[in-house]
């Protein structure tokens, strides 16, 4: 039976969460374990900036972020360790990466709004942000810190909570540097595909492509509308997914024998917890397109394709209780292609 995503304990809707925060420059909505009980080591946000808003600067003491703009353009500020600062511009279908701890923020330097996904390797991130940073010391201790007297800071809003999102009057000046090749940043798009099918594309980004990743990794992949994903599990790793565009039908299977089967859209993410078996098929008229992030740098794939030619004909056909000679005449398949051609009519979606 086909499911709605709203009705799959592996889906939520971001496109129709209400947000953790709204603000006149933009929103933040959540997918983290309150929202979705079965994520691990995953988790995501929806970041909407309006025209003149900022993503306070802020961190995240138990989580690294992996962030890929789908429109508009921003400027990323990190400060990290030693005094590191790290300032670069973003566009649609750029990454960037923000290690756990390290502050940094977002801002709209463009003349439209800006849509950003923003994975983290924790089922729950914690953040601090700069305004709660600054207040919980006292006039004095910052006074000493920066060579001021104490009264210099008695204007200080100490109230409780950040704005979480700015809003600036005046644009920032972008520095001519922020626009070059920085090691924190990824052009995943503006790259040529690592798969290119017929059935689909996948540009990956895997530490071995992006060193400075950490215990994260993401791939972009389309499938056409004659393509599918073919069934598959991920040892060792989750898989969490959002939908940029399109519509697709996936079955999961869980460890008790039982399967979900339902359609997500455009504006939905799922979760498929390490090793559980699933398949993505596009069913829409248009391309499907999908953000799949994991919590391992380098993920491995076991594919149904190459598999079935591991085991001799004899056990698969016992395992599957039916006579050798029944058994379908499956082809040789040394390295699966991850994306596979659609031969068969696209089954009714319930």
């Amino acid at each position: 039976m086909t499911t709605t995503s709203q009705q799959s304990r592996h889906v939520v809707s971001l496109a129709n969460q209400p947000p953790r925060f709204q603000g006149p420059r933009g929103s933040i909505t959540h997918m983290d374990a309150g929202d979705l009980p079965l994520l691990r080591r995953l988790s995501m946000r929806r970041l909407l900036l309006d025209h003149g808003g900022a993503r306070e600067p802020h961190w995240h003491a138990n989580a690294h972020e992996l962030g890929y703009c789908i429109r508009g353009e921003a400027l990323i500020t990190i400060a990290a360790n030693h005094a590191e600062r790290e300032s670069f511009v973003v566009h649609a279908g750029d990454m960037f990466f923000v290690p756990s701890g390290a502050m940094h923020a977002i801002e709209n330097v463009g003349d439209g709004d800006a849509e950003f996904i923003l994975a983290f390797s924790h089922e729950r991130p914690e953040d601090f942000g700069m305004k709660a940073a600054f207040g919980a010391m006292s006039d004095a201790v910052l006074g000493n810190t920066y060579d001021l007297p104490a009264e210099a800071f008695s204007r200080l809003d100490r109230s409780a909570g950040g704005s979480d999102i700015l809003s600036f009057e005046s644009r920032t000046e972008v520095e001519e540097q922020a626009r070059h090749v920085n090691p924190y940043k990824y052009s995943v798009e503006a790259t040529p595909p690592q798969i290119d099918f017929p059935a689909g594309t996948a540009h990956t980004t895997k530490s071995a492509l992006w060193p400075i990743l950490r215990d994260m990794a993401m791939f972009s992949v389309t499938i056409s509308p004659s393509g599918m994903r073919e069934p598959h599990w991920h040892p060792e790793t989750a898989e969490m997914g959002y939908v940029v565009a399109g519509k697709a039908r996936m079955t999961i299977l869980d460890p008790d024998g039982t399967s979900d089967t339902y359609v997500v859209q455009a504006g939905d993410a799922y979760f498929i917890p390490p090793a559980y078996p699933h398949h993505i098929e596009n069913v829409g008229d248009g391309t499907f397109h999908v953000l799949i992030f994991f919590d391992q740098v380098s993920p491995g794939d076991v594919g149904y394709r190459s598999l079935i030619n591991v085991y001799p004909r004899a056990l698969l056909a016992a395992s599957f209780g039916m006579s050798e000679a029944d058994l379908p005449p499956f082809p040789f398949t040394e390295i699966d292609p991850l994306l596979v051609p659609r031969a068969n009519p696209v089954e009714p979606v319930a």
